[in-house]
C-alpha cells in the first residue's frame, strides 16, 4: 500500500516544491529534531508523519508505504541499523531509505545497513535536506536539468527541546543504572549539540564514557540531572 489511503495521487513538485507528492516518515525520538524534519518537509511539499520508536514505526509501515523513511539510528527500543536492513531487504521496497545521526562513525554503518543517503546531527540546511532525499529517487521521478535549492537554516521551537528535557528528566527519575542510562547519554548528548548546548552535550559525553568504563556514575549522573533541571527551570516562562 502507497502512502496513504485518499492522499495517493501524483503530485507534479514544483522548484518552489521539490518534495510535492512525497510521504517521508520519519523516525525520531527527539522531539526538537523532529521539528526541523518537519520545517523542511513543509517547505519542501512534503507530507510528514513521525514515529518515536522501532515498534511505532512498523506499525505505521504495516499501514502504508512512504515514499521515503528517514531514520535516526540510536532509538529508544533499539538500533535504528536493524530497521535500515529490514526495509533494504523487504519486497516491494520503500524508495528512499536515509539514515540520520550525530554520531562519527555513523554513516559507514548506516550505509551497510542499505541506506541510500545519510543526514549528518545537527540538520538545520534546507537544501542539505533536500538534496539528500532527491539524490535517493528514480530518474524518472528525477527533475530534468538544472534544480535549484533553498540555502537556508529553519529554526526550531525551542518548546521542543524543553519537551526533550522532560523526557530525560522523567527517565532519570525511573533509573539510575543500566542500559536505560546508554540511551539517556546517547540522546542527550545528540539532542543537545543540536542545540548547540556545549556543557549538556560534554556532560553526557562524559556520563556516556563513564558507563562504557564501568566507572561510578554518582558525580557524572549528578551533573547531568542538575544541568537538565537547569534547562527546564530556564524555560518555565515559555
Amino acid at each position: 500500500m502507497d502512502d496513504l489511503p485518499g492522499l495517493t495521487q501524483i503530485t507534479n513538485p514544483t522548484a518552489a516544491r521539490p518534495l510535492l507528492g512525497m510521504t517521508i516518515l520519519v523516525v525520531e525520538d527527539s522531539l526538537y529534531a523532529c521539528d526541523a524534519m518537519r520545517l523542511m518537509c513543509l517547505h519542501s511539499g512534503a507530507r510528514i508523519r513521525r514515529a518515536d520508536c522501532l515498534r511505532s514505526a512498523r506499525r505505521h509501515l504495516q499501514v502504508y508505504r512512504p515514499t521515503a523513511v528517514i531514520i535516526d539510528l540510536g532509538l529508544p527500543d533499539g538500533s535504528g541499523l536493524d530497521l535500515i536492513a529490514e526495509l533494504t531487504g523487504a519486497e516491494p521496497r520503500v524508495t528512499s531509505i536515509i539514515a540520520t545521526s550525530g554520531l562519527e562513525d555513523a554513516e559507514a554503518q548506516a550505509r551497510a545497513a542499505g541506506a541510500d543517503a545519510f543526514l549528518a546531527k545537527p540538520l538545520t540546511n534546507l537544501g542539505v535536506f533536500q538534496q539528500a532525499v532527491l539524490s535517493t529517487l528514480p530518474a524518472d521521478r528525477q527533475s530534468a536539468g538544472p534544480r535549484a535549492l533553498r540555502n537556508e537554516d529553519v529554526y526550531r521551537d525551542p518548546l521542543a527541546y524543553r519537551d526533550d528535557m522532560v523526557h530525560v528528566s522523567n527517565l532519570l527519575d525511573e533509573h539510575s543504572e543500566g542500559p536505560v542510562l546508554d540511551y539517556v547519554a546517547q540522546f542527550l548528548s545528540g539532542v543537545a549539540r543540536s542545540a548547540d548546548d556545549a556543557q549538556l552535550a560534554a556532560a553526557a559525553e562524559a556520563l556516556a564514557a563513564q558507563q562504557r568504563g564501568g566507572a561510578a556514575l554518582n558525580s557524572g549522573l549528578a551533573q547531568v540531572a542538575g544541568l537538565v533541571q537547569e534547562r527546564l527551570a530556564s524555560r518555565a516562562a515559555m
